[in-house]
C-alpha cells in the first residue's frame, strides 16, 4: 500500500503529471529537453523527476553521455489491476496505454525505446527461476512456457497449452541470475508473425536501498523491422511483469490470465 501511496502522491502534482505526459508524446528524453517545456529552474524539475522516479513512474538510462527518461508503464497497470480493472470490463484495457508508436527516427541515434520496470519481493535467484521455469511462465505469460537449453547462441521456443509455439528466438547473453539477453519473435498473430526479431533483455538487480527487494528491468528494442511485434510488446510486457510480480509475491495470478 505504500507503493500506492507513493504513486498517488507523485501524480498529484500538475508538473509531475506535466513530465509524464511530455514522455508519453515521446519517450526517451533527457534532463535538457524536458527542462525545455516547463517554466521553473533545472533543479525543481531534477526534483520533480526523482519524485516519479522513486514512485516508479519512470525509468533512467545511460545512453553514452546522456541520461535518458523513460515512462514506466509497470506501476501504472499495477494501480489498474489493483483499483481499475475490477469494475471495469476486459475491453477498457486498451485505454490503460502509456505509450504510443513513435513514427520517427530516434533524435539522439540508437537508444532502447520501450523500457520496463518493477519492484519484486524475492531475491535474484527466486526471479531467475521464475523467468526461465516453464511451470512458472505458463503462469504469468500468456499461458506461455517457456523451452530453452540455457546457453548463449542456443534457441529458445515458448509453447501454448494447445501444443504450438507462441515465440522463438535466440538466447544472446545467459548470465544467471542477473542478466539475459533475447531475440524474439512473436508466432502467435498474422501480423507478427513475419517480422524480424527483435530483442528483449531482462536486467535483475537487488535494490540498493530494501533488503529482499529486487528490480527487474526489461528493455524492448531493435525493433525497427518489426512494428506490429512493438505495438504488441508495448501492451502486454507491463501485463507479463506485473503478473511476475503477483505470482511469486502471492503464489496467485492475476484475474483472467
Amino acid at each position: 500500500m505504500e507503493d500506492e501511496n507513493d504513486i498517488f502522491k507523485a501524480l498529484a502534482d500538475p508538473s509531475r503529471r506535466t513530465l509524464l505526459d511530455l514522455l508519453y508524446a515521446s519517450d526517451g528524453r533527457t534532463l535538457s529537453d524536458l527542462c525545455n517545456h516547463l517554466q521553473m529552474s533545472r533543479f525543481g524539475v531534477m526534483k520533480h523527476l526523482h519524485v516519479l522516479e522513486e514512485a516508479g513512474l519512470l525509468t533512467t538510462r545511460k545512453v553514452g553521455r546522456e541520461k535518458l527518461h523513460y515512462l514506466n508503464p509497470v506501476s501504472i497497470r499495477e494501480i489498474y489491476d489493483r483499483w481499475v480493472s475490477k469494475f471495469t470490463e476486459p475491453w477498457i484495457s486498451g485505454l490503460t496505454l502509456l505509450k504510443t508508436e513513435l513514427e520517427s527516427a530516434p533524435a539522439m541515434g540508437q537508444k532502447p525505446r520501450h523500457v520496463n520496470r518493477i519492484a519484486i519481493k524475492s531475491t535474484p535467484e527466486q526471479i531467475w527461476s521464475a523467468l526461465t521455469d516453464p511451470s512458472m511462465t505458463s503462469k504469468y505469460w500468456y499461458n506461455g512456457a517457456i523451452r530453452a537449453e540455457w546457453k548463449a547462441g542456443r534457441p529458445y521456443e515458448i509453447w501454448n497449452p494447445e501444443g504450438k509455439v507462441q515465440a522463438r528466438g535466440e538466447l544472446l547473453v545467459v548470465e544467471p541470475p542477473r542478466r539475459l539477453v533475447m531475440t524474439w519473435q512473436l508466432l502467435s498473430m498474422a501480423e507478427t508473425a513475419g517480422e524480424q526479431p527483435s530483442r528483449l533483455t531482462w536486467e535483475i538487480e537487488p535494490h540498493v536501498e530494501f533488503s529482499g527487494v529486487t528490480l527487474v528491468t526489461v528493455v524492448h528494442d531493435d525493433f525497427e523491422d518489426a512494428p506490429n511485434t512493438s505495438r504488441v510488446l508495448e501492451a502486454g510486457l507491463p501485463v507479463v511483469l506485473s503478473g511476475m510480480k503477483t505470482l511469486i509475491e502471492t503464489g496467485s495470478t492475476l484475474a483472467g490470465e
